[in-house]
């Protein structure tokens, strides 16, 4: 039976490595899919691993219907074996709701890779209609690691280092950055309570992810 399958973790946890390994996988047994991707570090129309692995994939724009997209390709001859979407939290929950149907009426697997929560601890929209829609929700089993060596558990927002936890939901930043430039890292739920980054610990490098994410509606 096809499925809506949610992958979700921290940031570091290789969301996007394994969504990478999973259309190789299925196109290596010659089957097609559509890859749709949201504000991927590396820009528009990409899925990207930090590993250093890219593809081209569909941007999921704000207001796309994607189930509309598939079945355009479909009605002009196109093969549709499966779907993956990686920075799924970005999408909007009407969107969310159009993957499943993609499940239902195309009868399609679709693979899901996303955040399930923001630097404030918060759902956001697009996790938190896949939770509540998916077949089944799978953690990932790559542990991000807090700077204090322990499992990360939270996504913190950092200017200067220092942990932020007011601002827009999405806002896209690195940790290649100046001093008061936007900049993101994990924690354990300890250190994010406590707003302790490696920076202000004292200890360790960052994370060198990028959690691209629009302000508040």
């Amino acid at each position: 039976m096809p499925e809506l399958v949610f992958f979700s973790g921290t940031m570091d946890c290789g969301k996007s490595t394994l969504a990478l390994q999973i259309g190789h996988n299925r196109s290596a047994r010659g089957l097609q899919g559509v890859i749709f991707t949201r504000d991927d570090r590396a820009g528009q129309g990409k899925l990207s691993s930090r590993l250093g692995l890219v593809t081209d994939a569909v941007e999921a724009e704000e207001g796309m219907d994607v189930y509309a997209h598939i079945v355009d390709r479909v009605s002009r001859g196109g093969k549709v074996d499966y779907v993956i979407v990686d920075e799924a939290q970005f999408l909007a929950p009407a969107q969310i709701d159009q993957l499943a149907r993609v499940v239902d009426d195309l009868g399609l697997d679709v693979f899901a890779f996303g955040i399930t929560t923001d630097f404030r601890t918060k759902l956001f929209p697009g996790s938190q209609r896949l939770m509540e829609l998916a077949d089944r929700i799978e953690a990932l089993q790559v542990e991000a690691l807090c700077w204090c060596g322990a499992r990360a558990t939270h996504n913190a927002r950092t200017v200067g280092g220092e942990m932020v936890v007011e601002g827009a939901q999405v806002v896209v930043g690195d940790v290649n950055r100046q001093a008061d430039e936007i900049g993101y890292e994990v924690l354990c739920r300890r250190h994010h309570r406590r707003r302790m980054t490696a920076q202000t610990a004292g200890a360790g490098a960052l994370s060198p992810d990028v959690l691209p994410v629009a302000a508040d509606g």
